[in-house]
Order: C-alpha cells, then structure tokens, then sequence
C-alpha cells in the first residue's frame, strides 16, 4: 500500500511540477504582475491574465474584529454591510434632503439611547416616546432610499459574485466584471469608501442582530465556539466575537460606526488588486483618478494587547439538548513567524480531509466519530493564534473517547517522526493547493491582496510552497512537542447532559 501511495504522489508531482512550470510558477507571474503604492498610501496590485474579457478584484482592508474595543464589537462587519447602501449620489433621490433627515435620525436615536442604557431618572413613558420619535425619524429617512442600487448597478453592467465577508483579521470585498467596465468599477468601488452614506443603518443592524441569533444563539456549536474563544483568550481582541456582542449590536450607533469608518479605511490600510484581461499601463491611471481622490490619513497604532502565555489547562462545558461536540486548541505563533509553514504541513497532516490522520483513526477505523478534523489559525492568523483539533462522537461513544482518539494522535504526532510517504503528499498536496488557488481571477486577486497585506510583498504566496517544501520531519516533531502541551490547552466541551457529581464515601 506505502508503495502504491509513493508512486502516486512521485506521479502526481511530475504533473504538479509539469503545469506549474509552464504557467504557474512565481517567474510568470513576475512578468505580468505590476505593484504601486499611490501617494495616498493605498496600494494596487495588477496582474495580467487575458484569456477571457473578464476581470476581478479584491479589495483588502486592513481591519476586522481585532481592530474593535468593548463596546463596539461587531461595527466592523457592520460597516462591511454598509458599503452596500450606496454614496451621496447612489442610493437615494434626493441626497440633500436625506442628509438632513438621516442627520435627525442619529440625534433621535443618541437621545433615546442615552435615555435607555443610563440611569438618568427617565420613566417608561418617556423612554417610549424618545423610541417612537426615533422610528419615526427613521420612517422619514427612508422615504429617499432607492433600495440596492449599488447591487443593481453592477449586476446591470454584467457583474457577477458581488460579495464581501469580515474576519477577525480583516474585510473584503469583491466581484467580477468584463473587461470593458474597468472604469466604472474604478469608480463605484473608490465612491463607496470615499463617500459611503449610513443609510438604513438601524434597519441594517437588526439585520446583522438576526445573523448573531441563528450562528450562535440558536446553534449549541456556535454558542460553545464563542465560548471557547472567550476562555482561550483572556486579553487579546480574538476572544471577541466578529458578529458582536448582542448588546454591542442594540446600542451602537451610525456615529460609531463613522468613526470606526473614519479610523480604518484609510488608503494606507488598503490593498486592491486586480486580475484578469487588463493592462497595467491601462489600469494605473484610471485607479489613480479615481482612488487618488481617497485622502490620505494617518494609519492607525499596531494592536498593543499581546495574550499572555497560558500557565494551565482551561475547559469549558456547555449543556444542551444537541449532538455532543468536542474542541480543543492550542495557542500559536501568527503568520509571520519562522515556523508558520510547519503548522501549515501539521494542518494538513493531521486535519485535512479523509486521508488526514484524525479521519483515518477517529471516523474510518476507531468509528468513534462521525466527523473529526481542525484549523490551523484560528479565529485569525494575523496575530498568535490557535490550532484546534474538533469531532462529533458517534451515537455510542462520548466526547471522552473522541477526546483520547485526537490526544492519542497528538502523542505520536509528538514522539515519532512522520513517513516519508506522507511528508511527500503534504508538500505535493501544497503545490496542488496553489495551482487551485490560482485557477480562477476571482481566487487569484484575493490571494495576492492577502499575501500583499499580510506580508507586505504578493510574492509571498508562492514562497510559502516553498517554505513547506523545507519541512523536516524533525521540524515537525520539534513545534508539535512546544505547541502541543497540557498547560497551553483550552478544550470546550458540548454534552447532552451534565455529569453526575462523584459519589462521597461516608465518613468513618
């Protein structure tokens, strides 16, 4: 069997390494991949790829749920649902008039918020009639709202995938367009963080208050997560919640998130990149018409909250009616450390899909799970972060036996060297997960926009094969044995039911 596995993977590599010579290796990106910083500071990333009239971008802000403080967790996922709503000229019929009533919103809302949260001597009654001056003030705003524009507008010119998402490291945007409406995307992407208007911004926070129901509160999973983010981390912004807080998201307001705004989307914290059926010459001046206009302001402070090491083991237990689940991580270097790509070849070793060693012990020959993997970085990989190993016990075994199967795997992880035959797959495995990653403009222009903002230089997404394909086997031993102890361990538990107190032996 070893020898069938080896002849694969030494077949599977010559075809790896065959179709990476020729179009995916980091010389040819080299030559049709141009980068500029603008005076503003905000950077741009160009790569050529004109085999359809199609391009993409990515948008890269520097800024998640780790740039947030208590109080406001959740704002920025918050803004990342208001950089739909359109700009003083998108969105609206009358800017001048909404301005106005949108202006009166917000005072409303201040002195209704005031008036709820605060001890000021307010009774029902006059708490009351602030709420309903709010929601009428709100009733008048959105009489000047022309509903999804942005969407429509891009969608009309024949884009496709308009999204975004927000992590604990950072948001993006994107979408697809063809080759011709460069310009207008130039445009309406550099509006809206030019001039964003927070247009149904309480509308739009019940809508983000009804997302934090169904992921966490109404899901034991989620509800156990947040938890075990909360007793992982003690000091450090990952313990919180990218989604927020429920009470964060019924009292921030739009000032709030303008000033989270005002601090974040600075030039200097934005990458975009662009992909696809364009020319360099063609794009630089049309991104510096438009993006040039963004101001420059000053980048904010690095984080200064660093999570102290973990001195002992932490355990969280959640008790519910549900599937029992079982979790435990723990803390790690980020990104920038020497040893990442080690936790790279670890991840995928250890919790990548059935041939990993967590499925092929706990679900195909031990049968104590019905699922059993992990991450590598979590919540993020900016900044120190976790390794977490998970799995869902069978009906006839508990998350105890789940739990020896994944430490049993820990230990011989720690104490014996891998094979040969499963190093070389992980590292042909990296390759394989390049060559994907670059297949499509869309995943090409996140990937260089992540690696140019992370690491400061695109490039570094294909070093990063190159790292992986260093790693020993001693390396591997050596992080899994300082990474892997008892005392930096925090494991969550999801139980059926309570255990039962130990019996007390009577006193003689």
């Amino acid at each position: 069997m070893l020898k069938c596995l080896a002849v694969l993977t030494a077949a599977l590599g010559l075809l790896l390494a065959g179709a990476s010579a020729q179009a995916q290796n980091l010389a040819s990106f080299e030559k049709r991949t141009t980068m500029k910083t603008l005076d503003n500071g905000l950077t741009v990333v160009i790569c050529e790829r004109p085999e359809a009239p199609v391009f993409s971008f990515f948008t890269h802000v520097d800024a998640g749920g780790a740039q947030e403080v208590p109080g406001i967790t959740g704002l920025a996922h918050m803004f990342e649902h208001m950089a739909f709503k359109g700009t003083d000229k998108i969105g609206t019929t009358d800017y001048e008039a909404e301005k106005t009533a949108l202006a009166k919103v917000e005072k409303v809302y201040l002195a209704y918020d005031e008036a709820r949260r605060r001890d000021v001597g307010k009774s029902d009654k006059e708490i009351s009639e602030k709420e309903k001056a709010w929601k009428d003030a709100r009733a008048e705003a959105e009489k000047y709202v022309v509903k999804n524009e942005f969407d429509e507008i891009v969608e009309r010119e024949g884009g496709v995938g308009v999204n975004a998402f927000t992590n604990s490291d950072s948001t993006g945007y994107h979408y697809s367009l063809p080759s011709n409406r460069l310009e207008l995307w130039a445009y309406l992407e550099s509006e809206r963080f030019a001039r964003p208007v927070f247009r149904e911004f309480y509308e739009e926070r019940d809508v983000v208050m009804e997302e934090r129901r169904m992921r966490t509160e109404s899901n034991p999973i989620g509800r156990l997560i947040e938890q075990f983010l909360s007793t992982a981390y003690q000091a450090h912004p990952y313990h919180q919640p990218v989604v927020g807080y429920m009470s964060d998201l019924k009292a921030f307001s739009a000032t709030d998130a303008e000033a989270f705004y005002r601090k974040h989307y600075i030039p200097a914290n934005i990458v975009v990149t662009v992909v696809g059926d364009v020319r360099a010459a063609e794009v630089l001046p049309i991104v510096q018409k438009y993006f040039g206009r963004l101001p420059k302001g000053v980048r904010p402070d690095p984080l200064r909250t660093v999570e102290p090491p973990q001195i002992a083991e932490k355990e969280v237990v959640l008790v519910d009616p549900s599937q029992p689940f079982y979790v435990e991580g723990y803390h790690k270097p980020g990104a920038l450390h020497p040893d990442d790509a080690v936790y790279d070849v670890v991840g995928d070793l250890m919790t990548d899909g059935r041939t990993s060693r967590l499925y092929r012990a706990l679900v195909r020959d031990k049968k104590v799970a019905v699922a059993a993997a992990g991450f590598n970085g979590f919540p993020g990989s900016k900044y120190p972060n976790l390794f977490v190993f998970y799995g869902v016990p069978t009906p006839d075994k508990s998350t105890a036996d789940v739990r020896d199967a994944i430490r049993a795997e820990i230990e011989r992880l720690k104490t014996e060297d891998v094979t040969d035959t499963e190093l070389a797959m992980v590292k042909t495995r990296a390759k394989a997960s390049l060559i994907r990653q670059l297949n499509d403009n869309a995943g090409l222009a996140e990937q260089l926009g992540e690696a140019q903002a992370r690491y400061g230089d695109w490039r570094e997404l294909f070093r990063q094969v190159e790292r992986v394909d260093k790693v020993t086997k001693a390396d591997i031993r050596r992080v899994a044995n300082e990474t892997f102890a008892e005392k930096n361990r925090t494991v969550g538990r999801l139980e059926t039911q309570a255990a039962k107190p130990a019996k007390q032996e009577k006193a003689s």
